[in-house]
């Protein structure tokens, strides 16, 4: 995770234990009761929806998530400007010997197929169908992580539930209605909490972060395409700029004085 993402985490979720700690008892806050209830019904409901090698997947993908920084737009577009500019002074298998240095996985099957010789219907065929279940594989972790997410507040009411029906037992029992209120309030919260605390973050961080990969493996896709058509390394420069928002380019933008030299604009 980034420094600043986790100072921030960090601050918020101060702020957030403050809140519980200002007008009450920290410990009032904590049923053994309802975290069993909430969290053995969510993890069975999850285990009965998933198989194990799709958890360990999700797993996966999380840890990856929070602990890999990717690489920014700009370093890919070096990159590949770097490669296209050593495949017209040295060829294009002079690519072979960068083909094993890159640390991105999708750059360099798309170098491999250049390699190797392929046709640029066939670079952009191959390429488009590993982006496509690329989306498929991360669209499904992050379906299982907002099912997740569902089940924690419906098993929350239901350990709700639970503490109600305990209490409407007891009636009359004061220590039995007292020991069933904690039950029935902090399962609903435990439920709340985790659920959009931790498990719809996690799958919009996912979201958020396959479509940066998804961006990035586009400009890849262009780029490599493009070195096999052996474009001026200048002009593929100012396509791949095409893909990175105004602030992030870092091509100025031609004056009003060049343009009305370029296509001899008079002024009236």
């Amino acid at each position: 995770m980034l420094r600043k993402n986790f100072l921030g985490l960090l601050l918020c979720a101060i702020l957030f234990c403050m809140g519980f700690v200002i007008n009450g008892n920290l410990n009032l806050y904590f049923n053994l009761s309802g975290l069993m209830i909430v969290f053995g019904g969510t993890f069975a409901a999850t285990l009965l929806s998933f198989k194990i090698d799709q958890l360990r997947i999700v797993s996966k993908v999380l840890w990856s998530a929070y602990n890999r920084q990717m690489k920014q737009e700009t370093e890919i577009i070096n990159i590949l400007i770097d490669l296209s500019i050593r495949s017209r002074m040295a060829g294009i298998l002079s690519l072979q010997q960068h083909e094993n240095e890159t640390t991105i996985l999708f750059l360099r099957r798309a170098l491999g197929c250049l390699v190797d010789g392929y046709k640029t219907e066939q670079i952009r065929d191959i390429l488009n169908t590993e982006m496509y279940f690329f989306r498929l594989r991360r669209e499904d972790s992050e379906r299982i992580l907002r099912t997740i997410a569902d089940f924690f507040p419906a098993f929350g009411i239901i350990g709700s539930v639970v503490g109600l029906i305990t209490m409407l037992g007891g009636i009359g029992d004061t220590n039995v209605i007292l020991k069933a209120i904690p039950i029935a309030l902090t399962s609903t919260l435990y439920g709340l909490i985790f659920s959009n605390f931790f498990f719809l973050p996690f799958a919009a961080n996912i979201k958020e972060r396959t479509n940066h990969e998804l961006l990035m493996q586009k400009i890849i896709m262009e780029g490599v395409i493009a070195i096999e058509s052996e474009m001026n390394p200048v002009i593929l420069k100012t396509k791949l700029e095409s893909f990175l928002t105004p602030s992030a380019r870092a091509t100025e933008l031609v004056s009003y004085q060049k343009l009305k030299e370029r296509f001899q604009i008079e002024q009236e």
